[in-house]
């Protein structure tokens, strides 16, 4: 039986496995309460990967003042990765910010995250700097950005 992978909002009911994907995907997570505060803030930029009622992946952003979008964070399973669930989300959240007339999107990524800097790449994002000590443990950071759409002169 082929189960169908839904993407749609966050619902506050959907922390738990968020939280658990976030768990299963980095050394180090973010704590439980950021994201009940992404949900609050950013609600209408964070969507997840639903298989069944499973929570098999999520993706938050933010649109910033000055009306650049941020990539917050996206993860999926390991054991549902490769199957295009990245992408799906990624896409529903970048269509979003278009929608909310956002012309760029950025995101910070691990030097060594070698996996993540081809997928960001894939999705059409270019490494523009590094940032020195991004991180708390002191590894730098690619900058990375994508237009939405282009000037229309």
């Amino acid at each position: 039986m082929l189960l169908k992978v839904v993407i749609r909002r966050a619902r506050p009911s959907d922390l738990g496995g968020v939280v658990e994907v976030e768990n299963l995907s980095f050394d180090r997570p973010y704590p439980p309460d950021l994201f009940y505060m992404f949900l609050l803030l950013h609600g209408d930029l964070f969507y997840v990967a639903s298989v069944g009622g499973l929570i098999v992946g999520y993706v938050v952003a933010t649109k910033r003042c000055s009306g650049v979008g941020h990539i917050l964070s996206l993860a999926v399973r390991p054991e549902w990765r490769r199957r295009r669930i990245g992408s799906s989300l990624m896409k529903a959240v970048l269509e979003k910010l278009k929608s909310q007339g956002v012309d760029q999107v950025v995101l910070e990524v691990a030097v060594s995250n070698t996996r993540a800097i081809f997928f960001y790449e894939s999705l059409g994002f270019q490494r523009t700097s590094v940032i020195k000590g991004y991180y708390p443990w002191g590894e730098d950071a690619y900058l990375m950005v994508k237009r939405l759409r282009e000037d229309e002169h």
